[in-house]
């Protein structure tokens, strides 16, 4: 009975533990005048009685605080039942690790980034996966606008990228320096909202794609700096007549050449070990 309203209320949802819930209900059927409530849960009805679904605190899980704690205390997250204003139940999802992420994370650290998660989950669910992958700095029990508040202050200290895939990241995104949407399974709202879109599920691609935009700055710069060194020799030895005008049109239309042949350079795409992801001058901010 408390999936079947879990599933009614979930069934329309984006959120990611919302598909763990359903795939637990062989039938259901969807709730009417479904709300979501950001960062808190969601409202509805069924058969004209109010149900709702979200974390505690919003619910007061009343005699099932014994068992919420030993949930949160597991690693999971507590989502509380209301049906008609009493808590039947709770349903205890965990939103495992991948398998990459802690050598992911792994590189990311040994490359010169700092990794922090911020995340809605309780902060002894956070704690528990962060202990798993390797990140010390936790930050948890968030809403959308305490994700965007915590960026913004990482950003008065050095420049920060935000990576996330779902509704409650979204503002968080808009605020950082850079914002990294994990495309193929992120929100239509988060891939919006960020600079970048990762299309794929892997979280390897974070390093790489992280390299290879740092190669292709390098590169940009090689040429720019050629140019101009080009153009700095080139118009001396002209005004002095050392090169004549021919000589001065080969020389430029040689370097031309060499700069677009470097610039091709940064099209090639290359799997960079995730743990030799080159030092930044950022940082990059993590969740789960």
């Amino acid at each position: 009975d408390v999936l079947a309203v879990a599933a009614a209320l979930e069934a329309r949802s984006e959120h990611p533990l919302a598909r763990a819930i359903l795939a637990a209900v062989e039938d259901y059927v969807p709730a009417d005048d479904v709300d979501a409530v950001t960062g808190a849960g969601l409202t509805g009805a069924i058969d004209g009685i109010p149900v709702r679904l979200g974390r505690p605190g919003w619910i007061d899980p009343g005699p099932l605080a014994g068992d919420i704690e030993r949930m949160q205390h597991a690693g999971a997250t507590a989502v509380l039942i209301e049906r008609a204003g009493t808590v039947i139940g709770a349903v205890a999802v965990r939103d495992e690790l991948r398998p990459e992420a802690r050598e992911v994370v792994a590189g990311l650290r040994r490359g010169g980034y700092t990794v922090a998660m911020l995340t809605g989950d309780n902060e002894r669910t956070a704690q528990a996966l962060a202990a798993d992958v390797g990140i010390d700095d936790v930050h948890a029990d968030l809403r959308p606008e305490d994700k965007a508040r915590i960026v913004e202050t990482l950003r008065a200290s050095r420049p920060t990228a935000m990576v996330g895939d779902g509704v409650n990241d979204a503002p968080a995104l808009a605020t950082a320096d850079l914002g990294i949407a994990m495309g193929a399974m992120g929100s239509d709202v988060a891939i919006e909202t960020a600079d970048v879109a990762l299309m794929g599920e892997d979280l390897r691609h974070l390093p790489q794609a992280l390299a290879h935009a740092r190669r292709s700055r390098t590169i940009m710069l090689q040429n720019v700096g050629l140019s101009l060194a080009i153009i700095t020799v080139l118009m001396p030895l002209a005004l002095f007549g050392v090169l004549g005008l021919a000589a001065v049109v080969l020389v430029h239309e040689v370097a031309e050449i060499v700069v677009i042949a470097n610039g091709v350079r940064a099209g090639r795409a290359q799997a960079f070990p995730t743990g030799s992801v080159p030092a930044p001058a950022g940082k990059v901010e993590a969740r789960t």
